[in-house]
């Protein structure tokens, strides 16, 4: 059809209105509260974390470094003895949404350029806006959900977590979809 640059309306229309159904998502529906749940006896926990000073970073435990150490004895017994942790650490402090926000729209922004090569590719301009919808969704909920399977496959994230960020994740590419095939440019 084109370039990407003469879909730059529906991609930008698409990021706003993905980021703020994200927003109503998170922000009113109870269906995410239950993601992450609180580490019992919480005050200890973190006593005892804190005394370690631990730099922010994403962490393993036990911690094996290579194939020949996570055969040893060693290894295979702190694994038996538990617990077995996948953790990200933060920054102590007050957390502060913006840059993470910033971050999420520029994402919804490159989801909508990789839906805009591939229909664009795809796609002439006057298509009819089912083809647009059928292409561009199919792009975005490539972008916004199929890489989350990974950290349940192998970070052992809960499914029924996964699976409602998929759904977030559908949601988003059928605005996106719908975008697109609401702004696809008319035939010449």
């Amino acid at each position: 059809m084109g370039s990407i640059i003469s879909l730059w309306l529906p991609i930008l229309v698409a990021a706003v209105l993905v980021f703020v159904i994200s927003f109503i998502i998170h922000t009113f529906l109870p269906y995410h509260r239950s993601d992450l749940v609180k580490v019992p006896s919480e005050d200890e926990a973190m006593d005892a974390l804190r005394k370690l000073n631990i730099s922010p970073g994403d962490y393993i435990i036990p911690y094996a470094g290579s194939t020949e150490a996570m055969r040893s004895p060693e290894f295979k017994e702190k694994l038996n003895k538990g617990p077995s942790i996948i953790m990200t650490v933060m920054k102590s402090g007050p957390r502060s949404m913006g840059g993470s926000l910033g971050l999420w729209f520029l994402y919804s922004v490159v989801v909508g350029i990789f839906v805009a090569y591939i229909a664009g590719h795809a796609l002439g301009a006057g298509a009819h806006f089912r083809a647009v919808f059928r292409y561009a969704g199919c792009v975005a909920f490539s972008g916004y959900s199929l890489a989350l399977l990974h950290d349940s496959i192998w970070y052992k994230r809960k499914w029924c977590t996964t699976f409602k960020l998929m759904f977030d994740g559908l949601i988003y590419a059928a605005v996106t979809a719908a975008v697109f095939g609401w702004l696809w440019p008319a035939a010449a």
